[in-house]
């Protein structure tokens, strides 16, 4: 492992990449999601095949060819260049807003009906009850399903690799090719992987067993 030790400034500045990009795109997914799940439900009917075309879309392609396409297709589509790291974390989002979408769609459908026409008994807007009622449910609910949706949003990351974000799997490739020792790098990138993902998984169930009951209705 000594190859590992003389590179680790070098896979450590590619670990952060991973971070910061996993960071950016579970935030902009869940942002994303969230709205598509709301103007599905709540939007005009216009709108509904289209976002269920979009969402069987994304859900039907693998995000290596949504990565792919972003970044090679996209510049002669529109011609607009985009950097590597902001390729990855559009096809990325595009990718994981569908599933958010749907999980939170899940969630919001799963409150019962009642509680809605309760709240506009007491005068409450229909956003007033999606944010102070419905949501606030749904969101306890989802939550083992998010933190999946987390844990994959940072496995995902190391695909980026193909267009030359600098992440952790990028540069494990190039400490591995330089050096001769691929058993040595990509097991230490293995685990540095398991180190940042399986925190995730066990926090977020530890936090849904304390919040479950607030889901309840």
């Amino acid at each position: 492992f000594q190859p590992v030790l003389d590179a680790w400034a070098f896979l450590l500045s590619g670990v952060w990449v991973t971070l910061l990009l996993s960071v950016a795109a579970a935030g902009c997914s869940f942002v994303a999601g969230t709205a598509i799940a709301l103007a599905r439900i709540y939007g005009p009917r216009w709108l509904h095949p289209v976002l269920v075309f979009y969402i069987d879309s994304m859900r039907a392609l693998p995000v290596l060819v949504v990565l792919v396409w972003m970044y090679f297709a996209f510049p002669l589509v529109a011609g607009i260049n985009l950097p590597p790291f902001v390729s990855a974390l559009v096809a990325l989002t595009l990718h994981l807003a569908a599933y958010v979408a749907e999980v939170l769609r899940a969630g919001i459908e799963g409150i019962r009906p009642g509680q809605t026409r309760a709240g506009f008994a007491l005068g409450m807007s229909q956003w007033q009850v999606i944010r102070q009622i419905i949501l606030p449910q749904a969101l306890v609910r989802m939550l083992p399903s998010l933190g999946s949706i987390l844990s994959v949003t940072i496995k995902d990351t190391a695909i980026s690799a193909v267009i030359a974000v600098p992440d952790l799997m990028r540069r494990a490739e190039s400490v591995a090719a330089n050096t001769y020792h691929p058993v040595e790098v990509f097991t230490t990138a293995m685990v540095v992987y398991f180190i940042m993902i399986f925190p995730v998984t066990r926090d977020v169930d530890m936090l849904y067993r304390r919040v479950a009951h607030l889901g309840r209705s």
